[in-house]
């Protein structure tokens, strides 16, 4: 997993030892079924409204009232990142729907002022500790280790905020984006 294409690797630029630079440009990444949702209506938290039915008749199927709860946008400072994240967009899809679909990944070019709300993931801490979370880490460690660096030494308990993003390439805006902001990366 995550054969990440060479126009998306971008840690080499982006890493040293302190973790991933940060700059006005953020990634996400996403399923190719969702660009023209996403060019015609943005980023919307909790966006996979297709996956989010699919998840909803299954509980329904079996007895269990689903509850959706609204995520914020997830963005990353790394191409290489969000290709991750695309692709496990994917996997999840393609459990419930079919189709077929490729990971994709977004550029969010956000004003000065809308930039500044972007805010480290610290709630990925409950993501790393399932086996999600331990793949990631593992990707993670890879890119590092690529680079001449070591893996992200960080207790996911005791971590200050900022590492979050620093060292693990998380963050998150808490409210729609408009597709005004966003641009689809090619080769």
């Amino acid at each position: 997993m995550a054969n990440t294409p060479d126009f998306l690797k971008d840690a080499k630029n982006l890493l040293s030892e302190l973790g991933f630079a940060s700059s006005k440009v953020w990634y996400h990444g996403t399923s190719s079924a969702l660009v023209d949702s996403i060019k015609a209506q943005g980023l919307k938290r909790s966006g996979d409204k297709a996956l989010k039915e699919a998840a909803k008749k299954t509980m329904a199927t079996i007895g269990n009232d689903y509850t959706e709860s609204v995520e914020p946008v997830f963005l990353t400072q790394s191409k290489e990142l969000a290709f991750y994240w695309a692709e496990q967009t994917v996997r999840n899809r393609s459990v419930r729907i079919e189709g077929s679909e490729h990971p994709v990944v977004l550029a969010v070019e956000l004003p000065e002022d809308l930039n500044a709300k972007v805010k480290p993931d610290v709630g990925a801490a409950s993501l790393l500790l399932l086996k999600e979370g331990e793949e990631f880490m593992a990707y993670l460690a890879n890119i590092y280790e690529q680079n001449g660096l070591g893996a992200p030494d960080i207790d996911l308990m005791k971590a200050e905020r900022m590492e979050y993003l620093n060292k693990l390439g998380m963050a998150y805006y808490d409210a729609d984006i408009d597709s005004a902001y966003l641009s689809l990366i090619n080769a």
